[in-house]
Formats: structure tokens, sequence, C-alpha cells
């Protein structure tokens, strides 16, 4: 894992983006990027395992510390009630536009990056499922996939500004999405031809958060099968 420094398109400071590279390979062969956005816990262990594995299907994987206007550094886990607390307090204090100006930064210097094909995808978790979405209809991303994202019925109004595939894995029990508000996103999907979305019964929010109190093994691989199909399939 590097570490590297990018510039906010505001000017207002820098910002800490954690790059996991593939295993060379043979001929060189450029690679695609996948851009990994935080939930509302930081830059933790679980976002680190989920740039591991893209790394090892053989994606540049790349995360941005979207906090830091507010704490750089942010590592919090779903274990504890403080943590939480902090968590909530961060996601409340959070500009999400200024956040999705940060992820564009981060998609054109993963684009520039050595070794990098210029194709460039996102992959977001819970808050990162919101700004993913926001990504597919504000940004030129080849590729976004949203995992449970929070307030994802508010986004229906831009779904027709998406330009490249979206895949979308929505949890049937997600406390933080009610049935009402899935079923507005499901409708208006089905309208969309680039979004492809899934809900899977019986699961909470954060199904697949690696080691997380709700994570589910057989919808976390299917979600994951799903996910690595179409970045595959995008980014080659």
């Amino acid at each position: 894992m590097k570490t590297m420094m990018l510039k906010a398109a505001d000017g207002s400071g820098e910002f800490a983006a954690h790059l996991y590279e593939p295993a060379a390979t043979q001929g060189g062969a450029m690679r695609g990027a996948v851009v990994v956005i935080q939930e509302i816990f930081g830059v933790n262990d679980a976002l680190r395992a989920t740039c591991q594995e893209l790394a090892a299907m053989g994606f540049i994987a790349i995360a941005p510390d979207l906090f830091w206007r507010q704490e750089p550094n942010v590592d919090l886990t779903d274990k504890s009630e403080g943590e939480w607390k902090k968590a909530f307090a961060l996601m409340n204090g959070f500009d999400q536009d200024k956040g999705i100006d940060d992820l564009k930064v981060t998609l054109d210097a993963a684009r520039a990056l050595p070794g990098a094909s210029g194709k460039v995808g996102t992959i977001g978790f819970c808050l990162g499922g919101r700004l993913a979405v926001m990504m597919a209809t504000r940004s030129d991303a080849d590729v976004n996939v949203s995992y449970y994202g929070v307030g994802l019925d508010g986004l229906v109004p831009e779904f027709g500004h998406i330009k490249a595939p979206l895949l979308v894995h929505i949890a049937e029990q997600d406390e933080f999405a009610p049935a009402d508000k899935t079923a507005k996103v499901m409708a208006a999907a089905e309208h969309q031809p680039l979004i492809d979305a899934h809900i899977y019964p019986a699961v909470h929010h954060a199904f697949a958060r690696v080691k997380g109190v709700h994570y589910d093994a057989r919808a976390a691989t299917i979600a994951n099968g799903r996910t690595a199909a179409l970045l595959a399939e995008t980014l080659g």
C-alpha cells in the first residue's frame, strides 16, 4: 500500500488517497483502476480488505480519505457505540458535493497512474454507496457500483444523467432504507437500461462489510461476484 496526496479542486488543501497495486504481470499489461469509496467509518480495515481484494483481481485500487476536512485519517469499526456516534457525527458534518469533487480528483489521478489503462470505475459502501450513485450521475467514470447506499430515493431525479453502467446492491432489511423508498429506486431503475439493481433477501445493511456485524456470506458472495463480472467487463 502506498499513500499519495491529492490537491482538492477548490484549493482548500490536500487529502490522502491510499493506493493498492496488483502484482506485476508479463508484458506489462495496463490495468483498470477502481476508486473505493468509504463508509461512514472512514478508511478502515474493511475498506482496506476490499482494496486488497480488488488488487488481487488485477485492478489498481485507490481509496481517498473523504472526511479529511473534518478529521484526517478516520479509522473506525462498527463494534462500539462510541464509534457509531462518531461515525454519524462525521457523516452529518460531511459536505457531499465537496466529497464528489474529491472523488473526481481521485478519478483523474487514477487514470494517470503508471500502468493504468485509463479506464476507471467506482465502488462504494453505505455513504460511499450513495456517492457511487452520485458519481454515476455526475462524473465520467466508466462504471459505478453501489452497495447498500443510503438515501438513493432522493437521487432518482438524477438517474437520467447516467451514461455508464451502474450496479446497485440493496439489502431487503436495510434499516436505513425503508421498503417504500427501495421500491421507488427499483421502479426508477427499471426504466434505465444502464442500471442493474438487485435486492438481497433477508439481509441487513452492510451485509458485505468484511467482518462486519451484519456480514452475510451468501449475499456478499453473490453481490461480489456480480461486481467482479461487471468490473472485468468494463475495465478489462
